[in-house]
C-alpha cells in the first residue's frame, strides 16, 4: 500500500527498516540505528519505487512509505 505525502510534510517513523539508504547522489546503505522509532522528519522529495527523501536530525535518508506516517497538525 503506497501512502501519499507532499513535499514539506512532517512524518514519523512507525517501523524501522532492516537498513536505510542515504539520500545522496551516490546512496550508501546504513544500519537502521542511524534513525530511531518515532523519530520525526520532513519530506524533501519523492523517489521511484515508493521511496521518500526525508531529512532527519542525523541526515537525509530514503525511506519506503510503509515505514512512515504523516504527523497531523
Amino acid at each position: 500500500m503506497s501512502k501519499e505525502f507532499q513535499v514539506g510534510d512532517r512524518v514519523r517513523i512507525i517501523e524501522l527498516p532492516r537498513y536505510v539508504k542515504t539520500a545522496e547522489p551516490m546512496p550508501m546503505l546504513r544500519p537502521p540505528n542511524v534513525i530511531y522509532l518515532g523519530e520525526e522528519g520532513v519530506i524533501m522529495d519523492r523517489r521511484p519505487g515508493g521511496y521518500w527523501g526525508i531529512r532527519f536530525a542525523q541526515g537525509a535518508f530514503l525511506i519506503d512509505s510503509q515505514y512512515i506516517e504523516k504527523i497531523e497538525d
